[in-house]
């Protein structure tokens, strides 16, 4: 019973809020308060307050309550074992062995440098030196030039 009147104040005052609002022109405003202030009626009226007052104050309820978060907590980890683990012995050998031949044989060349091998690369292609990156950055300083930065 308490419930229920705190929740009829609730919406009044909410209400009244949204009356006062309106009257300062801001009607979207005013419209998201009433229907903020409507809900607490309306759950009283749908008697969901009446089953979460029982259900608020009942031991079983509680102990249901914790019986359904153990049962959670053993599915999230058991899906986390499962996930690491990847089944059983057999199905892990398989997956390394499928892995292994999956994975690409590594390469020195760069992908986008296209097929060359490093051998049929002309010597100009070299790794530079240390003088040479000052080059680079002049290259790079003309770019910034070019474009007023």
């Amino acid at each position: 019973m308490i419930a229920e009147t705190v929740c009829s104040a609730v919406s009044a005052a909410g209400l009244g809020v949204a009356v006062v609002t309106a009257y300062r022109k801001r009607f979207l405003a005013a419209a998201r308060i009433a229907a903020y202030a409507l809900v607490p009626v309306g759950l009283v009226m749908t008697g969901a307050v009446g089953w979460l007052a029982h259900t608020a104050f009942s031991p079983t309820a509680w102990a249901g309550f914790g019986v359904l978060g153990v049962a959670w907590v053993l599915f999230a980890s058991t899906r986390a074992v499962e996930r690491r683990g990847g089944g059983s012995r057999k199905e892990r050998k398989a997956a390394r062995a499928a892995q292994r031949e999956a994975v690409a044989p590594s390469s020195s060349t760069p992908a986008l440098g296209g097929a060359k091998s490093p051998a049929a690369r002309p010597a100009s292609a070299a790794p530079r030196s240390s003088s040479d990156s000052a080059d680079d950055f002049s290259d790079i300083e003309a770019i910034l030039k070019k474009h007023g930065i």
